[in-house]
């Protein structure tokens, strides 16, 4: 099942949306799928494990992921205890900067999280019951819609953030290593595309090898961990890639393409759009 990009109205004055104590099961949770808006997850109740770019979790009642925008993740509750969760989406522009003598902003556990690989924060008694009670603000805010209701949501979320950025810091000191392991070479060939998505070729023979498994069985294992099989991965990754830099870039379309690996324009421009619903160029456009 190919990976889905999930679309947000960009347009919308209240780039804020929340998915209210859902209970997933395997059969509904969504496919591999990223999105440009942030996403916090508060787990009520079940298990599953949380792939997330490349760290596999176990999800626990408490437990909070911190998602920031473009990054690939899926959940996979358990069959027989499928996990109950609240996931809030918001635009990063939603966030406005606040100069209060404070250099940091209250995206920062989101941009820790993606610098450390570290996507989930343990929590503690206080600490879920003040989450819990806030997703039920915004959600009793959201249904009533009295006036000044975007406001008072606004407001929770900001509440949100600055005990999340304050939870991140001890996290950012020592980050925690992902508890759902997979088996070792998994992690070893999830850094090895990292770290070579735009500069060369990887098919699943060469990567198999340098993983000293069969092809079958690394194709079975990379996809059982995953969700995905490589070459969906590896497609995903480029696009991610291509992402960043039309938007923090100035390079050429074409310049874009070749750096992330992409073997013509024309191939560049189908797969984009299929993922991302837009064009390279309206891409850009819709960033600026």
């Amino acid at each position: 099942m190919p990976t889905i990009h999930k679309r947000f109205d960009e347009t919308d004055k209240f780039p804020f949306s929340l998915v209210y104590q859902d209970t997933k099961s395997p059969q509904r949770e969504l496919p591999d799928h990223l999105h440009d808006w942030y996403e916090i997850v508060f787990v009520y109740s079940g298990t599953g494990t949380f792939f997330i770019n490349h760290s596999f979790y176990e999800m626990n009642p408490g437990d909070v992921f911190l998602i920031p925008g473009n990054t690939v993740h899926r959940a996979f509750p358990d069959e027989f205890s499928p996990v109950t969760s609240s996931a809030i989406f918001f635009a990063p522009r939603f966030i406005q900067p606040m100069e209060f003598g404070e250099s940091h902003s209250l995206l920062r556990c989101f941009e820790q999280a993606r610098k450390s690989k570290s996507y989930k924060l343990d929590t503690s008694h206080d600490e879920r019951l003040a989450f819990s009670s806030l997703i039920d603000v915004m959600n009793q805010e959201w249904l009533n819609r009295l006036p000044s209701y975007r406001a008072a949501i606004a407001v929770r979320l900001y509440d949100f953030l600055i005990a999340l950025n304050r939870m991140a810091l001890p996290v950012a000191e020592h980050p925690r290593s992902s508890s759902a392991e997979p088996p070792p070479w998994i992690r070893t060939i999830l850094d090895y595309i990292d770290a070579h998505i735009g500069s060369q070729q990887m098919s699943l023979a060469e990567l198999s090898s340098r993983a000293s498994v069969t092809y079958a069985h690394f194709s079975r294992v990379f996809k059982q961990h995953t969700g995905m099989n490589v070459s969906e991965y590896i497609l995903i990754k480029k696009i991610m890639l291509a992402k960043e830099k039309l938007m923090l870039t100035g390079d050429t379309i074409s310049s874009v393409c070749l750096s992330c690996g992409f073997e013509s324009e024309s191939y560049f421009y189908k797969k984009f759009k299929l993922i991302t619903g837009m064009t390279p160029v309206e891409y850009r456009r819709s960033c600026r």
